[in-house]
């Protein structure tokens, strides 16, 4: 029988949903249903396309208590800004979880997958930043690098932030747009090693395939969440810092050990036993420990059907509805 699918944009997305407290819950409930054990979230289905610039993953996962599901198409083509187009765009779509059918399709060119990232990263800064950060840092100069930040803020309400990047000229936009928030004060650094050493929370969003942090820099009292690496053969971190860390967190291991910061980390000899996952240190209300802690987010499909379901329930009659 016929049935109605919602059909939304980016434009009405971005009407509906700020990123907000009520954005970085929804998304800590995704990390928490997954130490339960019982969500079904199978392996991302990744495409790397070198002569594209570019790369295509799929996420999906079914959280029980959820009405729906999101099955997600993320591109990301990194020669696009030349073109002026945005380097990651995608869509995603919610099933209901009771039969299947198709309740909504978010045409959202990334927006939705930028929002939960970003809401990942509050939620480790809400679990494993210092009680007390003055000086914020971030690794990265695009849309995430500026939404890390201000995510951040929710949970830390730093005035002062350090930006690095490998163009000087795109650090100097992006110091720019995050000192128009109230109260922020936005500065380019002149090396990721000035970040890392100042700040107490460190942010790095690149697709980086070789270094950028390194073990000397590392202090105690610092987060460092690390959200660049998604696929095989990137990496943001050395594996000497990953291994120097009093702590080192992942969102979900089968994902980092095969295509986060500690796919690089193993194959160099280094952290062999399996840690633990950001998820459990919620669910069991643990204290952060002292010291320096490394949160290795490579994305998870269970974001994707938090922030999904968190979407249609705030769109009211918002968007386009057609019977199929």
């Amino acid at each position: 029988m016929p049935h109605d699918i919602r059909i939304l944009t980016e434009v009405e997305l971005r009407a509906a949903l700020p990123l907000d407290r009520a954005a970085v819950d929804v998304v800590e409930t995704a990390f928490a249903a997954l130490a339960r054990g019982d969500v079904v979230m199978p392996p991302i289905l990744s495409m790397d396309l070198p002569q594209a610039n570019g790369e295509v993953d799929v996420k999906t996962a079914y959280i029980p208590g959820f009405d729906g599901f999101a099955i997600k198409v993320s591109p990301g083509f990194f020669d696009n800004p030349a073109l002026g187009l945005p380097s990651l765009n995608g869509l995603m779509v919610l099933l209901s979880a009771q039969t299947g059918l198709v309740q909504a399709v978010f045409l959202d060119n990334g927006y939705l997958t930028d929002l939960r990232t970003a809401a990942a990263g509050a939620v480790a800064a809400r679990h494993l930043a210092p009680a007390q950060v003055s000086v914020a840092g971030v690794l990265g100069t695009g849309v995430q690098a500026r939404m890390q930040i201000r995510a951040a803020r929710l949970e830390r309400p730093f005035d002062d932030v350090l930006i690095w990047g490998r163009n000087p000229d795109h650090a100097a936009a992006c110091a720019a747009d995050l000192s128009q928030d109230p109260g922020l004060t936005a500065r380019v650094a002149g090396s990721a090693e000035d970040v890392v050493r100042r700040a107490q929370l460190v942010v790095t969003t690149t697709p980086a395939r070789s270094p950028l942090v390194r073990a000397e820099w590392l202090h105690p009292d610092l987060l460092i969440t690390a959200m660049g690496s998604d696929q095989p053969g990137k990496g943001e971190i050395a594996p000497q810092a990953l291994a120097a860390a009093d702590l080192y967190v992942c969102d979900r291991f089968s994902q980092c050990e095969t295509s986060g910061e500690l796919e690089a980390a193993r194959a160099a000899g280094l952290m062999p036993d399996t840690p633990p996952e950001l998820g459990q240190l919620i669910a069991r209300a643990l204290p952060r420990p002292p010291g320096c802690v490394i949160c290795d987010l490579t994305g998870t499909g269970a974001q994707d059907t938090a922030i999904a379901s968190h979407a249609l329930g705030l769109l009211g009659d918002a968007g386009t509805v057609i019977r199929a």
